[in-house]
């Protein structure tokens, strides 16, 4: 038998406790923690930037123990359960409160090529008899187990834009923090958005017959894009392009230019950018609408409703969230997503995708009132430069 010491988290204060693991070197002792809610967060953070850097998969396996510690018994059952733990996990595996007194977790590091069945289905075989056995069928019937993976996967082995929310507490301790500032955000952008389409109405009929007269179609071109947490919605532009085009020439180009895969410079010793040049699916009164940035001010409707904000990333189709790298996906996950942001007035479409991200993410964790203030009042002098658009 070796021997574990265990700091088990009791009324906001860690309590440590000595409980005997067999092994197969009966001098080898163990130390491990079961960490408080906040280093558990903490670690979960941490694990999730290393495994995007890394490339490596990751569980978090979340243990409803609520009404398994319920009764009188409850610091003597989260001691065994903590045992329990401590001994069909590895010793690189972290254990703590994903909820202090109703949800333990633990991160189980480096799964490897393992499909996400065979994992889950392995670990819960294991957990549950170790359960059974230590505590009895009827506490051990109290207990429930929750798989998360992370990457993000779909049963289909697919990527999900949805932004699982046990896999970011951060985000969901931020919005708590931020709540009165993100009102006001709120509030500035259903009056800016209201304002704009009440003051635009007539550069919008204009647009209208225009876009009538010289090409058939509808007026607008509604697509479904991916908002904050990967929630769908339909995204509003003029219609630029002739109709019933081919979305497979964008999505072609979107794909290797997020890989890197694109030329450093074009044909004509520019850098390239996110949207394709010369485009031949464009009609004439499109390229001004794109050059303009006029086909986005249907968007303002989007910011009305609450899908998109006046300031924040680009939404993107989900085609191309599946080229994302993992790190990538953050930028819909952080934040709402905006008709204009930091790399519209500091790059606009002249950047590397990378760059671009990072400019995002820049954002996100800088964000503030002020700081859309000041990209709103650049962003009239950016579009009136042209510089990127396309």
């Amino acid at each position: 038998m070796g021997l574990t010491r265990i700091a088990v988290p009791r009324e906001g204060k860690q309590i440590d406790v000595t409980v005997r693991i067999a092994t197969n070197n009966a001098d080898e002792v163990s130390t491990r923690m079961l960490l408080s809610e906040d280093a558990f967060k903490s670690m979960l953070y941490l694990e999730r930037r290393r495994a995007e850097r890394a490339q490596k998969r990751y569980v978090l396996l979340l243990i409803d123990v609520k009404d398994a510690i319920s009764d009188k018994q409850k610091i003597r059952t989260v001691q065994e359960i903590s045992r329990i733990l401590c001994s069909v996990t590895r010793e690189t595996d972290i254990l703590g409160w994903s909820v202090y007194d109703h949800t333990l977790g633990v991160i189980a590091t480096e799964i490897g090529k393992a499909t996400s069945t065979a994992v889950r289905e392995k670990m819960s075989q294991k957990f549950r008899a170790a359960f059974l056995e230590s505590l009895g069928p009827k506490r051990a019937s109290q207990i429930s187990l929750s798989f998360h993976f992370f990457p993000e996967e779909r049963e289909d082995g697919d990527f999900s834009g949805s932004g699982n929310g046990a896999l970011y507490p951060e985000l969901s301790s931020k919005k708590r923090t931020r709540k009165l500032a993100i009102g006001f955000k709120r509030a500035m952008d259903i009056a800016g958005s209201a304002f704009a389409l009440i003051v635009l109405l007539p550069l919008f009929a204009i647009i209208a017959l225009a876009i009538k007269a010289t090409s058939k179609g509808p007026v607008l071109f509604s697509q479904e894009r991916l908002g904050q947490h990967g929630k769908k919605f339909r995204f509003l532009k003029f219609r630029s392009m002739r109709k019933n085009c081919d979305s497979k020439l964008h999505q072609e180009y979107v794909s290797r230019f997020i890989a890197g895969q694109v030329s450093a410079t074009n044909g004509d010793g520019t850098t390239p950018t996110f949207k394709i040049q010369k485009d031949p699916r464009i009609t004439p009164i499109g390229n001004i609408l794109r050059k303009t940035s006029l086909d986005e001010l249907p968007q303002f409707w989007n910011v009305l409703v609450g899908d998109m904000s006046l300031v924040g990333p680009r939404p993107p189709v989900e085609y191309e969230f599946k080229a994302y790298d993992v790190w990538h996906r953050r930028r819909v996950l952080e934040i709402k997503p905006g008709i204009t942001g930091l790399w519209q007035v500091e790059g606009r479409s002249r950047t590397q995708f990378d760059d671009m991200v990072r400019l995002d993410l820049k954002y996100a964790r800088a964000w503030s009132v002020w700081l859309d203030v000041k990209i709103l009042l650049r962003t009239p002098g950016a579009v009136v430069s042209a510089n990127g658009a396309h």
